[in-house]
């Protein structure tokens, strides 16, 4: 009940934005190759700010 008003780590944010671009590039994954692709690579740039962020932790 308290949780409600708590807010978002950094870390929390990056992870439900690479969630979501991972979501976005399987669904394109089967109409356009080029776009999904491109989620992908998005998604792995978050993945490195993940990393850094919890490797300064």
């Amino acid at each position: 009940m308290f949780g409600i008003f708590k807010k978002k780590s950094e870390i929390e944010k990056l992870e439900a934005t690479y969630k979501k671009l991972l979501q976005e590039a399987y669904a394109l994954s089967t109409s356009n190759r080029r776009l999904s692709d491109s989620k992908t690579a998005e998604a792995n740039e978050i993945l490195a700010k993940i990393e850094l962020v919890k490797s300064k932790s």
